[in-house]
């Protein structure tokens, strides 16, 4: 027996109020019933939705606890490797967690067997050795650069080092799960298994006798890291497997790294973007003030959830959409993914203004001082929303050059606004900065869809817009 959202809402709300809902849960239903790869996409983006709405509620607590249990210097240096890990570990997959994404829908639909298996395999045996080697460069980076680096940070750093390989194959495994509409398999390891493990292995080390300090929290979550993408490779190597039938592989791995390469530089120009300011305020200011940015940033993941949650479930149906030479239907979704990401995102966003000072305050006294930093950085986040997923339709469409170009420069404009303004206005420096080039980025997007594409990926578009050929 299926869900049903209008159904449900008859049942549990009153009488006038269901019947106001009913239009909009009757849209609901529809998108969650299609057996067709539009419901699919619903469904997963649905999930991804729900997902994440938990995830920001686990990752909240967790950094609620972290923060409270070390203070916020040390909480701050635990942030800034962490946070500097992640973007690493994403970045050493040198763009095939997406790339597959792309080319698994294709090698589907065209019945190109052999290549898909060859995928399947490659992409997870060339990010396990490129993140290795990553890990190998950057330890030495460390050794040799380790007099310039603050002392505090050298330790943790060393341990963050040991996490990059599972990372990156943890992102690897995600786009798998992706590229076959897995949802669940997707999103459950990094962003409701890895968080809840990292707070139980920091509990239990604490209640051990360990001391509160960056060094234990990174110690946990290598741990942490590990259990969950040791899992996933067994779930989802699994599932592959059974849904793969045997046979001959192809590599075709020139063809694989010259889409991957620019895709790389899409997602490195992305990530950095998204924490560049985490990482500025890191080299201009001190601990504490990375852990009251960084706190600030957190509670906006509320908003940023939604926007990350339907790319999660769209980018394959771009992808299949393209290669099923549908403009029509491909321009008619890519709106539609619009209003599936501003609208939700606009309603967090008030949620957020609204509860977020004491949401801070649960962090500690201190943190509440990055309250008045939300309005300035969910203007740029709403903004962001306002054109929906469009690097993911721009790299699922073969344009993922201009598109990190579109990156680079605002990568380039972010970076240079908050060498110039932390050191001037501090922490309002850094949400300015960041609010302005997320709001650059977004407009810089929309515009190049529109130039390659002719689809408006804009809320405010008009409805009637011709697509390019």
């Amino acid at each position: 027996m299926r869900f049903s959202a209008a159904t449900t809402a008859e049942r549990m709300l009153p009488e006038r109020l269901a019947l106001r809902a009913r239009p909009l849960l009757d849209a609901v239903d529809a998108i969650l019933s299609g057996s067709d790869d539009r419901g699919e996409a619903g469904r997963m983006s649905v999930i991804a939705f729900a997902i994440r709405i938990i995830n920001a509620v686990i990752a909240f607590v967790s950094q609620v606890l972290l923060a409270r249990w070390m203070g916020s210097f040390e909480y701050g240096i635990f942030v800034l490797v962490w946070v500097t890990v992640i973007i690493v570990g994403n970045l050493s997959c040198l763009g095939f967690h997406t790339s597959v994404i792309r080319f698994i829908p294709e090698y589907r639909e065209k019945g190109l067997l052999a290549e898909m298996r060859g995928m399947l395999l490659a992409s997870r045996l060339f990010v396990l050795f490129a993140s290795t080697l990553v890990a190998a460069i950057g330890a030495a980076g460390i050794w040799l650069f380790a007099p310039s680096i603050e002392s505090y940070y050298i330790v943790p750093f060393y341990l963050g080092i040991i996490c990059l390989p599972m990372i990156s194959l943890s992102d690897a495994l995600q786009g798998i799960s992706r590229a076959n509409a897995w949802a669940v398999s997707a999103l459950s390891p990094t962003y409701l298994i890895r968080p809840v493990l990292l707070l139980v292995f920091m509990g239990g080390a604490l209640l051990a006798g360990f001391q509160p300090c960056a060094e234990t929290a990174v110690i946990a979550a290598i741990l942490a890291t590990y259990a969950t993408t040791i899992y996933q490779l067994v779930s989802v190597t699994g599932r592959v497997d059974r849904k793969t039938e045997d046979g001959p592989k192809t590599f075709l791995m020139r063809q694989w790294v010259l889409v991957s390469m620019p895709i790389f530089l899409v997602e490195s120009f992305f990530f950095l973007l998204t924490n560049a300011d985490v990482l500025m305020v890191g080299r201009f200011m001190a601990p504490d003030d990375v852990a009251v940015y960084y706190a600030t940033v957190k509670t906006l993941a509320l908003v940023h959830f939604v926007y990350f949650a339907v790319k999660a479930g769209v980018a394959q149906r771009y992808a299949r959409l393209t290669h099923g030479n549908d403009p029509a239907a491909l321009d008619a979704f890519a709106r539609e993914t619009v209003s599936w990401t501003f609208w939700p995102s606009l309603a967090m966003a008030v949620v957020v203004l609204l509860l977020g000072q004491p949401m801070l305050h649960l962090f500690g006294a201190e943190f509440v001082a990055g309250y008045p930093l939300l309005f300035v950085l969910t203007a740029g986040v709403v903004a962001r929303a306002a054109v929906g997923p469009a690097e993911s339709l721009l790299t699922m469409t073969g344009n993922q050059n201009v598109c990190a170009l579109v990156y680079a420069l605002a990568l380039s404009l972010n970076v240079a606004l908050n060498v110039i303004m932390i050191p001037q206005y501090g922490l309002w420096g850094a949400a300015i900065a960041t609010a302005i080039a997320m709001s650059f980025e977004a407009a810089a997007l929309s515009f190049t869809v529109w130039r390659r594409l002719g689809i408006a990926m804009l809320i405010v578009a008009p409805r009637t817009a011709v697509t390019r050929g």
